[in-house]
């Protein structure tokens, strides 16, 4: 029996405090009050296009919903909940389906987790990024980490026990006790997963222009990420991909979705989306990926216009589906390359073989998974999947 890839809805919110100086998402710092109703009414316009195509046009229920940023915690309850009432009256819900919004410790105001749990969010991604006010500070960060702390209080209280926690390691100044004061704090949390990743330069942002003093070199960052690692592992955190620890069964269903090349519904300024269009037996014909106009007045004026829509042809799906599948600690089998890509496994027999040959992949039962050695050297594993 044929399984079609499961459904997700991602939706963008873009604008933030201020503009982190590491950040290369579509994120832009508030001149004046967030437009709430203007861009709730953009989203309806931007949903209601996108299911009148025929690349969305499929019965699948929904199983997990992310309201990412930018910061959507700037956004009141009452829009958030409007926002998912919005997708239920549109799109069939998984009974269980996964509802994630992301804050900013820095922008809750005090009881409001409990009003956006009452709105249907279950789940929350909380950007502690460190617990060190001064690595905060040179962050470019809005909050303290006495903000975080009251932050997850807080939504253990209102009943969200599931979240996640971003903590950054690699930072400006940073040693190898500074990293895993940084996990031991998050560890006391008591979050369901932490979300574990090295600062980046990234192209375009400010960092990058103008790089930070006493960056960690990379003998000191992987010093940092064996001794974390180990942190998490001896307090019940199972890694499932490269940079995220989660209790077990709590693994982030809307993250596995993008990890496993399922399908996900692209809404907001910026935001992007990957469609299967399947037959009547849910095997993939072909598959289109969205892409919304970043800057949000441009969205707002014409969610319609401002789409764009390409397929992605068959020699491009198997580097497409290994740049997400090889991230995960588990692995991947023949059958989900099929189910997903809708190709034969023969398309990428050959160079599974050579990888497993490498050392970079190794095959346990038919279960293909990246070796210490393929996942440190990722993208080189990567390559090899180019058309």
């Amino acid at each position: 029996m044929i399984t079609p890839p499961p459904l997700g809805v991602y939706v963008h919110f873009p604008w933030c405090v201020s503009k982190c100086p590491y950040c290369d998402y579509n994120s832009h710092a508030m001149k004046e009050a967030v437009p709430e109703r203007q861009y709730l009414e953009a989203l309806r316009r931007d949903l209601e296009h996108q299911l009148a195509m025929s690349v969305a046009a499929d019965a699948r229920p929904v199983v997990s919903v992310f309201l990412g940023g930018g910061t959507p915690s700037l956004f009141s309850p009452q829009v958030i909940g409007e926002v998912l009432t919005m997708l239920r009256a549109a799109l069939p819900f998984a009974a269980d389906a996964e509802i994630t919004m992301e804050a900013n410790p820095g922008t809750i105001e005090r009881g409001r987790f409990a009003e956006y749990a009452a709105a249907g969010v279950n789940r929350v991604s909380l950007g502690a990024q460190s617990f060190d006010d001064g690595a905060l500070r040179r962050l470019g960060r809005v909050h303290t980490a006495r903000e975080t702390h009251t932050a997850a209080a807080e939504l253990h209280a209102a009943g969200l026990a599931n979240f996640n926690l971003d903590v950054m390691y690699g930072l400006p100044g940073q040693d190898a006790a500074g990293a895993l004061a940084d996990i031991d704090a998050a560890l006391g949390l008591a979050s369901a997963q932490v979300s574990h990743y090295q600062l980046t330069l990234e192209p375009g942002t400010s960092f990058a222009a103008k790089p930070q003093p006493a960056l960690p070199d990379d003998e000191v960052t992987e010093r940092m990420l064996e001794g974390c690692q180990s942190r998490l592992a001896a307090a019940g955190y199972q890694r499932y991909e490269v940079s995220a620890y989660a209790r077990p069964g709590r693994e982030c269903v809307h993250n596995l979705g993008y990890w496993r090349f399922g399908d996900y519904l692209g809404l907001g300024a910026g935001a992007h989306g990957k469609r299967s269009v399947l037959d009547a037996a849910g095997r993939v014909r072909s598959i289109h990926r969205t892409e919304q106009v970043r800057e949000p007045r441009r969205y707002q004026r014409d969610p319609v216009a401002t789409l764009k829509v390409h397929e992605v042809e068959p020699a491009q799906r198997p580097f497409e589906f290994m740049l997400n599948a090889l991230r995960l600690t588990g692995g991947i089998e023949q059958g989900l390359f099929e189910a997903r890509t809708g190709l034969p496994w023969t398309t990428i027999a050959l160079q599974v073989e050579q990888a497993v040959a490498a050392g970079d992949l190794e095959n346990q039962g038919g279960l293909f998974r990246a070796t210490p050695q393929g996942m440190r050297y990722l993208n080189d594993l990567l390559v090899e999947f180019l058309p």
